[in-house]
């Protein structure tokens, strides 16, 4: 992950920039920028393009657009051969500028297949743009301000500094999934909100979905097999190397055999590493020793007892921003097998089945839901959570 923030509508606001950006830097290990249009910052993550991936991105062709986001598109070479756009980089977010400039803000975001939280400023027409993917992946928050200031960011902490500012914060929020938002930008720099705009609704089928080119006359069974496989090749886009957390059942030692068969496919040259944690006598570590076994995956088990989860508490909770307590336990477990992961390997892209037994209904406790109402409500709450555990 890569973290963003700006705020309109002050030149001196470089100092608290900088402050605020600080809070978000364990989102981007490998560099940090920034620009004063808008006043800007970013922290990276290198996962494509580590030489020549460095935000804002800006080429030469469009100068007067600016982009700061945070995320993966995964259809961007799809997109860029259909249009027959050229490339300055090889970032995948060069895309949005390029359909931003083809076709409009509506057009981009409803053809980015992805996650992704973006602000776009454009100097020509004076708009800014944010915009978020369908399911909230990426977060994004949004600050307003009085007399027309207006401050985004990866995460809500970074907007804390604000408040050395003489006006006030209208409110803080997150920004909606499956929305974008058009400002107007003033000569002073400040912004005006224009329109507000719901992009996708999860019923229908993305725009981007007419150039996948799934046989839909398979049988379901059939359709599965090839979303699936589709949707775990799509994110090998990346120049960084792969990992995948493995806790031996079905979900995850489906996505990790899956995994390893398409990079073997793709050539990749060095072995997946699989990662599992709990504590002495866990049964995941012992399922997804099996599963690595059989697999042929580089193994690595995470240990942690009682007091190391106690001690976690504070970090989780800050990087979270929640006390949602469903939220806080599950998220422990995975705070210290990614610092694990951080620390000991060269991993950086992780793969992960975090989110079917959210979208399937396959916990336990589900089967004690008095209605199909109720269900959907706790799917999108058990979703929202999900989500929150993402930022870690």
């Amino acid at each position: 992950m890569c973290g963003v923030w700006a705020l309109s509508g002050s030149d001196a606001c470089l100092s608290v920039q900088c402050l605020s950006t600080m809070k978000i830097a364990h989102r981007g290990p490998d560099n940090v920028n920034g620009y004063t249009n808008c006043c800007s910052g970013f922290h990276w993550l290198a996962v494509v393009d580590p030489l020549f991936g460095m935000q804002p991105i800006q080429v030469r062709k469009y100068p007067y657009l600016w982009l700061c986001y945070n995320g993966e598109i995964y259809n961007h070479r799809k997109m860029q051969q259909h249009f027959g756009f050229e490339y300055q980089t090889n970032v995948d977010g060069e895309i949005i500028l390029h359909l931003y400039d083809k076709g409009g803000i509506e057009q981009t975001v409803s053809m980015l297949d992805g996650v992704f939280a973006f602000i776009l400023l454009d100097t020509a027409n004076k708009k800014v743009f944010l915009g978020r993917d369908t399911y909230g992946v990426r977060s994004l928050f949004k600050a307003m301000i009085e007399d027309g200031f207006l401050a985004v960011c990866s995460e809500a902490k970074g907007l804390v500094t604000l408040k050395h500012f003489s006006t006030p914060f209208l409110k803080v929020e997150p920004f909606l999934p499956e929305h974008y938002e058009v400002l107007d930008l003033k000569p002073n720099g400040k912004v005006a909100s224009v329109e507000m705009v719901k992009y996708h609704h999860y019923r229908d089928e993305p725009l981007h979905a007419l150039y996948d080119n799934v046989e839909k006359l398979f049988p379901v069974k059939n359709n599965i097999r090839i979303l699936f496989n589709n949707a775990v090749k799509k994110r090998l886009m990346t120049d960084r190397r792969i990992g995948c957390l493995l806790s031996g059942g079905l979900d995850s030692s489906l996505v990790a055999a899956t995994l390893l068969k398409q990079m073997k496919e793709a050539q990749v040259q060095y072995p997946l590493q699989t990662f599992a944690i709990g504590m002495e006598d866990s049964p995941d570590l012992l399922a997804a020793r099996k599963v690595a076994n059989h697999i042929g995956s580089e193994h690595h088990e995470v240990l942690f007892n009682s007091e190391e989860g106690i001690q976690a508490l504070d970090e989780v909770i800050f990087s979270l921003e929640t006390y949602d307590i469903t939220t806080v336990r599950a998220s422990v477990g995975m705070y210290l097998i990614s610092k694990y992961i951080r620390k000991n390997t060269d991993s950086v892209v992780i793969f992960s089945a975090e989110g079917s037994d959210e979208l399937m209904q396959g916990y336990i406790y589900f089967h004690k839901v008095p209605s199909p109402e109720k269900a959907k409500e706790e799917r999108v709450r058990s979703g929202w959570c999900l989500c929150l555990r993402e930022i870690t």
